[in-house]
């Protein structure tokens, strides 16, 4: 090796050095940076021996793949186990409290009390109460759904912002991939910026990629609408300003296709929209009707009517409608409006006698304080089977008392089936994150290690130019 070549060779290695030195230092500032891919200098060989010819970023598309499915996948769960675990705690929470259920079970119990001594006045004013509460229970509850119902509303259309601006960031960092790539020179900077965003993109929506040429990307949401392609396509929705039993949320509508909800309590939603929609489009609206079905119920089996029948009126129970509607469907909103006759707080003897309507409705004719047939009469229908709904999901034939204690139970087994299904897709994402890390992610030892070994080859490096420097100054030495 000639002493010019050698020089040569010492200058390329300072080179390397420099730039592998320069690119581990930045590997380990962005050790906790979730959002950075490992860089690595790829070395080929020259006339003047090895020389870093590319940087390449570590990267697994499988991985990154599935990693974006699994964030759909969670935030889609997340959401939905959100909304219901909002409606349980209002509801009382673990035990369901405040529930209808728990209500109607105290309102049967102060009547068994009743017709047990059916004149005495407090007894007869404390079941008037626990009506009162039945009925309360039933308008708190439809007014927290339907808040569940408003508040979902409300973070769809923050997400579908959020979304849109995303997207705009997307076709950045897309052109800022296409340019450095079709010129050659490192797009890594592009690509984990464009990376970030996707992942941010499937938290909110379902999302698949293709890459074509120049590593530009399409996105398509799971369903297989176009998102991006070379441009955003419009995501819109518009907002619902307030909700009631009677009241359908907007769709939201990816370039002009409506974006599907999630379905059962393992939801099979992608992204966060899908699990609001399911949220605020299905399960909370078919509890709302399962609170209608027992309000309906009510004011069904305390109906009044004369003798001979003619027309039944409400009776200890009345809605904002004037009828007794005494058979399926559900009507939207009547658990709202429940509430007890204005009369039995000032007479609550009306509950035991009859006649909230006038004399003509009334059962105890003779008038005694002893009377019980009434009070009879209604423990009997609270127990019997009567019709519901079969679309609010549970069994269209069982009493009121069973028919309040499935829906607790419908709701608690949806919510604990959510919250199963809400650990196993959290323990998936964090098993992608981990694989996905592991893959890409900075390894502070093993950039440590690396720079032990830059600073061998630079002592090398060094070494031969002093080397060289010494046989250079032996040689102008014999010459002089």
């Amino acid at each position: 090796m000639s002493l010019s070549s050698a020089i040569n060779t010492a200058q390329t290695i300072f080179n390397n050095t420099a730039a592998q030195t320069a690119l581990v230092s930045k590997n380990i500032a962005n050790v906790s940076n979730a959002d950075y891919s490992r860089r690595m200098a790829m070395l080929g060989s020259t006339g003047n021996g090895a020389q870093i010819v590319s940087i390449q970023r570590a990267q697994n598309d499988a991985l990154m793949r599935q990693h974006s499915i699994s964030i759909s996948q969670s935030s889609a769960q997340d959401a939905l186990l959100t909304g219901l675990e909002t409606v349980k705690a209002a509801l009382g929470g673990n035990s369901y409290e405040t529930s209808p259920s728990k209500y109607l079970k105290a309102f049967r119990d102060s009547l068994q009390t009743f017709a047990s001594t059916p004149g005495n006045t407090a007894i007869a004013a404390t079941t008037v109460s626990s009506a009162s509460d039945l009925a309360k229970s039933l308008n708190k509850t439809s007014t927290s759904v339907q808040d569940v119902r408003h508040e979902a509303d409300k973070e769809i259309d923050a997400s579908v912002k959020k979304l849109n601006g995303l997207l705009a960031d997307f076709e950045t960092a897309n052109d800022a991939v296409k340019g450095a790539t079709a010129s050659g020179v490192d797009a890594s900077d592009a690509l984990d910026q464009r990376d970030k965003l996707l992942r941010q993109i499937s938290d909110i929506v379902g999302i698949s990629t293709v890459t074509r040429a120049n590593n530009d990307t399409v996105i398509f949401t799971s369903e297989g609408t176009v998102l991006f392609e070379n441009s955003p396509r419009a995501v819109t929705f518009q907002p619902t300003a307030a909700f009631n039993a009677t009241t359908n949320g907007n769709a939201i509508y990816v370039d002009g296709v409506p974006l599907k909800a999630g379905s059962g309590a393992d939801t099979s939603g992608a992204g966060k929209l899908a699990g609001l929609l399911q949220m605020r489009d299905e399960l909370a609206p078919k509890f709302q009707s399962q609170l209608d079905e027992i309000a309906r119920g009510l004011v069904t089996l305390f109906q009044e009517n004369t003798t001979p029948a003619t027309t039944a009126k409400p009776g200890l129970f009345t809605w904002s409608g004037t009828t007794v509607p005494s058979s399926p469907p559900a009507i939207p909103g009547m658990a709202a409006s429940l509430a007890i006759n204005p009369l039995a707080a000032g007479n609550p003897a009306l509950v035991r006698d009859g006649g909230f309507n006038g004399p003509t409705y009334k059962s105890n004719t003779s008038g005694g304080s002893g009377y019980t047939a009434l009070l009879d009469k209604f423990l009997t229908s609270l127990s019997a089977d009567m019709t519901f709904d079969p679309a609010t999901g549970l069994d269209g034939s069982s009493s009121i008392l069973d028919f309040s204690a499935s829906s607790i139970g419908w709701l608690e087994g949806l919510r604990s089936g959510a919250s199963t299904a809400n650990d196993n897709k959290t323990a998936m994402l964090s098993r992608t994150q981990d694989a996905l890390s592991n893959v890409t992610g900075v390894s502070l030892d093993e950039e440590l290690s690396q720079l032990l070994d830059l600073e061998q080859s630079y002592k090398a490096s060094a070494k031969l130019v002093s080397t060289v420097d010494a046989m250079m100054a032996a040689l102008l030495q014999a010459v002089g």
